[in-house]
């Protein structure tokens, strides 16, 4: 497994690696355009983003090929300079699942090789997949245009379903087959964090010298502590997003699903309410998000739930937030809490502890990376209920214990950013481009006939 990636190039005085001049990133069921927290937009879409922003500014184009859900966007958006989206028509604009995408993948496919065949030669210099859908797009148009393919699975399906939240759906076979297909092929595997890496190789076979460990960032400027006095700008965060001034805020950020577990926060509050009624009762719980996956299902279980267990008055609901809304609800927070039956990593973890929130975490895939244990937040083993409420009682009085994690959670941020993310994918992708010159050339000389012209 390549140890040397964390998220920087190679030591100085290594021989540099070629570097990409134009990339063709797929993210077939899901656009970084699209709001992070609905539908099926999360992390994987401020990842793609966020790293195209930073290629671009290195000089590396980045062209992104993604589904058209909607016939008011145009084939091509300019998402930043040096970014472009472009909108593959593939099936109906809207009313797909992601389950539902494999039947269009030839479509899409179709779609990608055009838009290559109306450029130049050669105008890709590497393809960059994300989630298995689009891994199984990139092999094909690897094999057809020449060139590396490197593949990021965000999640995988083996590992959800070992790690299955009660109730939830398992990934299919369909799956698990398309993504060993593409761990097959793929000339290089991202991997977000060490477990990950391990995963890849353990459980789908992966040769561990293609494997590399790339962690993802943060962004730094925008998510960061309120100047001056904390108490004060929580208060301001809280009347802004029309929270409770008074007492503890505990957020939870992210799609509404059985995989992210919010029902485990909603089920401690309660657990806490019959353990400590007087402590309950000075507990806000925001839940900030929209309906995703199976929790399509029953869009409203959260609250029905918290209806049930009468703690409906202490459980507010926000939609997913955009601009300054976002770390506004991170500093009014007191924790954070990620109960998620598996992450391949967390941003919304390393998004709160940039802001100096401490996180109360679910200790599964790459929360184990994200949080610092003790330091930037606490883990919890399980997802009972019980264990999350001893969490709650210990934590939430304890205002020289949240400090000190606070503090913790703003220095253990500063390890991560998108630049750093950015340093080391471009490590990979020269790693890429040259194992795939070099296969070139050996098959050239093995076979003199292939470098005759016509």
């Amino acid at each position: 497994m390549a140890e040397l990636h964390t998220g920087v190039g190679r030591q100085r005085g290594a021989r540099p690696w070629p570097r990409p001049r134009r990339i063709a990133t797929l993210s077939v069921h899901t656009s970084p355009l699209h709001q992070p927290g609905t539908g099926d937009a999360g992390g994987m879409n401020v990842y793609i983003l966020e790293v195209a922003r930073r290629l671009a500014e290195a000089n590396v184009e980045v062209e992104i090929f993604t589904r058209a859900t909607s016939g008011d966007l145009p084939p091509v958006v300019e998402m930043a300079p040096g970014v472009q989206v472009r909108h593959i028509t593939s099936g109906p604009l809207e009313g797909l699942t992601k389950e539902e995408l494999p039947g269009q993948l030839c479509a899409f496919t179709a779609g990608v090789l055009r838009a290559e065949a109306s450029r130049p030669p050669g105008h890709y210099d590497l393809i960059h997949s994300h989630y298995w859908l689009s891994g199984q797009v990139g092999w094909l148009a690897k094999e057809r245009w020449g060139v590396p393919l490197v593949h990021t699975a965000h999640t995988l399906a083996k590992v959800k379903n070992a790690q299955l939240a009660a109730g939830d759906r398992p990934e299919p076979k369909a799956r698990v087959i398309g993504e060993e297909q593409v761990v097959a092929e793929a000339d290089r595997l991202v991997a977000n964090t060490r477990v990950e890496a391990r995963d890849l190789v353990e459980r789908y076979d992966a040769d561990p010298n293609q494997v590399a460990v790339v962690q993802p960032g943060v962004d730094l400027d925008r998510f960061r502590p309120a100047p001056g006095d904390r108490s004060a700008a929580a208060r301001a965060a809280r009347e802004r997003l029309g929270l409770p001034v008074d007492g503890y805020v505990v957020a939870f950020v992210g799609r509404i699903q059985p995989l992210k577990a919010p029902d485990v926060l909603i089920r401690a509050v309660a657990a806490l309410r019959e353990r400590d009624p007087a402590l309950a009762d000075q507990v806000t719980v925001a839940i900030c998000g929209g309906p995703s996956g199976s929790g399509l299902d029953r869009p409203t279980a959260l609250i029905e739930l918290a209806a049930t267990l009468g703690v409906t008055d202490r459980v507010r609901f926000l939609p997913p937030l955009t601009g300054d809304d976002l770390p506004a609800l991170y500093r009014a927070a007191d924790l954070v809490a990620v109960p998620s039956h598996n992450e391949s990593f967390g941003l919304v973890a390393l998004e709160a502890q940039a802001c100096g929130t401490p996180v109360l975490a679910a200790a599964v895939g790459g929360l184990v990376t994200a949080v610092r244990d003790q330091v930037s937040g606490v883990l919890i083993d399980g997802h009972d209920p019980a264990d999350w409420a001893l969490a709650l009682a210990r934590l939430l009085p304890d205002q020289a214990r949240r400090a000190a994690l606070a503090r913790g959670a703003e220095q253990h941020a500063r390890h991560f950013s998108w630049d750093r993310t950015v340093a080391g994918l471009l490590a990979v992708y020269g790693e890429a481009t040259a194992a795939h010159r070099a296969r070139l050339v050996a098959d050239l000389a093995g076979n003199p006939a292939l470098s005759c012209s016509w």
